[in-house]
């Protein structure tokens, strides 16, 4: 993928601007949750619980989900969600005023909003090529920015923010989520309408699921972009039960000190997504994904064996520049190549399988953390990250990436594009 001067049409900057102001909402939420749950409860295991919840969506909904954002229009499903995700969090902001929280209510607050979540993310995700043109340029473009506002604003100004309105009251980092929906959905309802692709022919919705799902597991490129979030959400989520834990006990980390130890992850975020579109282009979008899979579990390997909370947030900031690159590189190539009716489908059967790690990240981390000590979830993270990069090294090689682009650009005919081709399998 190559650089471009040209600028990216109007209606994508709302398209940012509904991001960025929902994810400050994610990121206060992203340190406010577990804190929540850590002022009821010590057990590992209970904290795995919510953090699990959040996944759950993705393993229960998310072939069917893709294949409804494939039949409805993208940009009412987006403002419809946050509009649901706003109003639903007054159940959880009633219940910290009333002071009965408990985990199973923070367990249902991380599941609907991943809910949400997932309509939501499904629908942009399709949405965004159809705005752009499908054009590879525009979309990394596009991309680098929105991972880097949503690593801005949910890693970097969110969490240091979340742990703040915590100390004001239980009820303020919910309440402030909810607003950022509102907001959100405001945003989203006024984007320009799209060309949809034409619909298929008439087939139950589970047939159409399958469809999405063969179309990528039949595919060595796309299999391989959707197996590295899988094994990395493995590995990221047993570190994300036990961080807050970690912090305090290993690293003497308080409160507001752990909001700041997510931040240093989201300034190498923020860093990594800056620039990814440089490493694509000198190293290839494959090889550059091979090599940011490699730093990200050397980085975890540090924070293991981190001394004190400067160290752990210099390895945690490496990581997250591995982080950053990759959610742009991976996304922006998928929706490259991904036929527009099959975009929806494709997405959510990649972020499902994602999704569906996670849970076995959580609870591995919580059972290695009970069983073992604190830091010997940090130590398997690592090692399933560094494995990884022998895994997918060659189903994501320069080579592949070429190949399906060139195989893209030839399918840009509109008529290849206006039939309901569900049963296409890619070489």
């Amino acid at each position: 993928m190559t650089s471009d001067v040209r600028k990216l049409p109007t209606g994508f900057g709302r398209l940012w601007t509904a991001q960025t102001v929902s994810s400050l909402g994610d990121g206060v939420m992203h340190a406010a949750l577990p804190l929540l749950a850590l002022t009821l409860t010590r057990d590992p295991m209970a904290l795995a619980v919510v953090t699990a919840a959040g996944t759950l969506p993705w393993l229960l909904f998310g072939m069917l989900g893709g294949a409804l954002v494939d039949r409805w229009d993208r940009r009412r499903t987006m403002w419809i969600a946050d509009t649901a995700r706003a109003v639903l969090l007054a159940i959880p902001v009633a219940a910290a005023a009333l002071d009965v929280l408990s985990i199973p209510l923070l367990a249902a607050v991380a599941f609907v909003l991943s809910l949400g979540g997932l309509f939501f993310d499904t629908a942009a995700t399709a949405y965004l090529p159809d705005l752009l043109g499908r054009d590879p340029a525009f979309l990394e473009r596009a991309n680098a920015r929105l991972r880097g506002a949503q690593t801005a604003m949910s890693g970097f100004a969110g969490p240091p923010a979340g742990s703040a309105m915590l100390v004001l009251g239980r009820a303020v980092p919910l309440l402030a989520d909810a607003v950022s929906f509102a907001l959100s959905a405001v945003l989203v309802r006024s984007l320009p309408a799209v060309p949809r692709p034409a619909p298929a022919a008439r087939e139950s919705l589970l047939r159409q699921a399958r469809a999405g799902a063969s179309y990528v597991f039949r595919d060595r490129l796309l299999l391989g972009l959707a197996l590295r979030p899988a094994v990395g959400n493995v590995a990221f989520l047993a570190v994300e039960t036990v961080l807050a834990l970690f912090a305090h006990d290993r690293l003497g980390i308080g409160t507001f000190g752990f909001g700041l130890l997510l931040t240093a992850e989201a300034t190498g975020g923020l860093l990594g997504a800056g620039i990814a579109s440089s490493l694509g282009r000198r190293l290839g979008t494959g090889t550059a994904l091979i090599c940011t899979a490699m730093v990200e579990g050397l980085a975890i390997l540090g924070l293991a064996a981190a001394p004190n909370p400067y160290v752990a947030g210099l390895a945690l900031a490496v990581c997250g520049a591995g982080m950053g690159a990759t959610m742009v590189l991976g996304p922006s190539l998928r929706q490259a190549i991904v036929p527009a009716h099959l975009m929806g489908r494709v997405a959510s059967t990649s972020r499902m399988l994602a999704m569906c790690a996670a849970p076995f990240g959580a609870f591995l981390g919580g059972w290695l953390a009970t069983t073992y000590d604190i830091r010997t979830p940090l130590y398997a993270a690592a090692g399933l990250l560094i494995a990884m990069t022998a895994v997918t090294a060659t189903m994501t090689s320069n080579r592949r990436v070429e190949a399906a682009l060139r195989g893209s650009a030839d399918r840009k005919n509109p008529a290849t594009e206006s039939h309901p081709a569900d049963a296409l399998i890619p070489a």
